[in-house]
């Protein structure tokens, strides 16, 4: 019986594992939305969220999880953001040190600036866990589109995530 059991659940474990492999989510198609935020920590997010103001598919962007070192004008140099872009539409986000965290920031954002739509801007493989501590964190009338940044992580990066992601389902399942 316990055979069985643990058979069982490895193959669910499993049959996640490949899911959560083959189906990395996609980036989003051109519809608008209030606000994008962009959670820092991997290549390409943060120009994927300016593009989307670029594009004017939204109107102001957050960037949470900001290293707190970071000044402004050095965000501005490196990213090639205006001063005038960077003053009116781009929040930098001090607060947050994890996915967690960063739903947090967000959600106080969002809050704070009255956005019922907004665009999560992601890696593929980062976009599940946190659209789901995002979810948690928002209230319910905000829609969230996501917008995965596509790339190529190792399979050590993918094996991290997915058990990332099912401790992130599982503390929510359970309150915390």
């Amino acid at each position: 019986m316990i055979k069985r059991a643990f058979s069982a659940l490895f193959l669910v474990w499993a049959l996640g594992f490949m899911w959560f492999v083959a189906a990395l989510p996609q980036p989003a198609n051109g519809e608008r939305t209030d606000a994008v935020v962009v959670p820092t920590g991997g290549e390409g997010r943060i120009a994927q969220g300016l593009s989307v103001l670029d594009k004017g598919l939204a109107d102001k962007m957050l960037v949470t999880g900001v290293d707190r070192e970071v000044r402004p004008a050095e965000f501005a140099a490196q990213f090639g953001v205006s001063a005038e872009q960077l003053e009116c539409c781009v929040t930098l986000g001090f607060a947050a040190v994890d996915t967690r965290s960063n739903a947090a920031e967000t959600a106080q954002w969002v809050e704070d600036n009255e956005v019922t739509t907004l665009r999560l801007v992601t890696t593929d493989w980062h976009m599940r866990r946190a659209a789901s501590e995002l979810a948690r964190a928002l209230p319910d009338d905000v829609e969230v589109v996501r917008d995965a940044v596509p790339s190529e992580p190792s399979f050590a990066s993918l094996f991290l995530e997915y058990h990332k992601l099912l401790a992130s389902w599982t503390a929510g399942l359970i309150g915390l």
